[in-house]
């Protein structure tokens, strides 16, 4: 049979009923739509992490406190908790550890801010000029903490935009030479940073940084640190980076047991490993929840198929009695299949695609449909269509022509 023939003959045979293949073509529809969909939104959520993550600096090993325990006491207060790591240690691990470039210690803590009849509720950070690079943090307008600022304990600081939006408005332009009040101390505004975006405790743009020794003198009144970030050189060289960190404070807390140590370490592939493990499992379930609706319209293509398998018995028989052989009546039947899953496999996928971007603009999901994803649809659908309409080809190309002829 001629590949025009075969064709024309597909189309024919799909109109004559076209609410039959219309319903059918819906199942494949609604599942290819549903695969696209789920999978963007999974794919989606995964960048969105990982990209946040990422935003906090580049090949970073973070060492926090430990968590805070009493004499003879086994409850732990929570990691962080305890006051274990000063400057003297992030010095230590800048000038022994070759693997680190740069070392930024912090010290935070959340402070009611006023401005001029204004106030907000925010973190405020205390850290040394390295943040910028560290941290890939831009300035809009003004500059950095700077060393000079540390050394002087200087009473400046740095907004982020969200900050600089509710203590002066979101149109100021002034912001810069301004006073901020906090614990009653005032500080003068030297800069805003560029928008980062985030959300919750993590937002940058929702941090005022101030100079470390500021912080530590005059805002958390000791001499401790909340977090070491470190940048190793390369990405490669941050297990090894973590392991030095480690065995180096160790030996300047003197604790012998690394079970016993008064401080953490997160190293930030790790983290972004976690987090890409626990987002490809939830890919993967929401596309296999989506993926049931695709079998449900594959077994919709083999009722529509063996039931026109049965309409067409004398056709079938006309057609062997002329001289068509079990090949071609096989052929016909599949490529029918087939046509109706590849036609509810492109529909599908655009489908998917409009639901994906509906997602993100209204739901403000990140959704990502990519190509492999549309390859998949494209192949799932197919592979659908032989599947299901291969018993159903098989079976008319079985049937004996006079028996077929014979039929009623």
């Amino acid at each position: 049979m001629k590949l025009t023939d075969l064709f024309q003959e597909t189309a024919s045979a799909l109109l004559v009923n076209k609410s039959r293949s219309g319903l059918t073509i819906l199942g494949i529809v609604i599942g290819i739509a549903s695969v696209i969909a789920m999978v963007s939104i999974g794919q989606g959520a995964q960048n969105s992490i990982e990209s946040n993550i990422e935003a906090l600096g580049s090949n970073l090993v973070i060492v926090m406190p430990g968590a805070q325990r009493g004499p003879g006491v086994t409850i732990s207060s929570g990691r962080g908790s305890a006051q274990s790591l000063t400057l003297a240690d992030a010095e230590a691990i800048k000038n022994e550890i070759n693997l680190a470039q740069n070392v930024e210690p912090e010290v935070s803590g959340r402070y009611q801010i006023t401005a001029k009849g204004t106030n907000t509720n925010t973190q405020v950070l205390g850290t040394v000029a390295a943040y910028p690079e560290v941290r890939n943090l831009q300035i809009a307008e003004g500059s950095f903490i700077s060393d000079q600022n540390i050394r002087s304990t200087a009473k400046v600081a740095v907004l982020g935009p969200t900050v600089r939006d509710d203590l002066f408005g979101a149109s100021s332009t002034n912001a810069i030479g301004q006073t901020i009040r906090i614990k009653q101390i005032n500080f003068k505004v030297i800069g805003i940073t560029q928008t980062k975006g985030g959300s919750g405790f993590n937002n940058p743009d929702d941090l005022i940084y101030v100079p470390l020794s500021t912080a530590q003198q005059f805002l958390a009144g000791n001499s401790y640190l909340s977090t070491i970030a470190i940048q190793a050189v390369d990405q490669k060289s941050m297990t090894d980076l973590q392991t030095q960190v480690t065995t180096l404070l160790l030996d300047r807390h003197n604790i012998a047991d690394p079970t016993l140590a008064d401080f953490s370490i997160l190293n930030q592939a790790d983290i972004v490993a976690s987090a890409a493990t626990v987002t490809n499992t939830l890919t993967l379930l929401l596309g296999s929840i989506a993926g049931i609706s695709l079998i449900v319209g594959g077994i919709g293509i083999m009722n529509m198929m063996l039931t026109s398998v049965t309409e067409r018995t004398r056709e079938i028989g006309l057609r062997k009695a002329i001289g068509a052989k079990r090949a071609d009546i096989n052929q016909q039947f599949l490529t029918e299949a087939i046509m109706l899953t590849f036609i509810g496999g492109t529909v599908g996928i655009f489908l998917g695609w409009l639901i994906a971007l509906g997602v993100s603009h209204f739901a403000n999901l990140a959704t990502k449909v990519s190509l492999t994803s549309i390859i998949l649809a494209f192949g799932v659908s197919a592979l659908i269509g032989i599947i299901f309409g291969y018993y159903p080809a098989r079976r008319a190309a079985k049937l004996n022509p006079i028996e077929a002829l014979r039929y009623e």
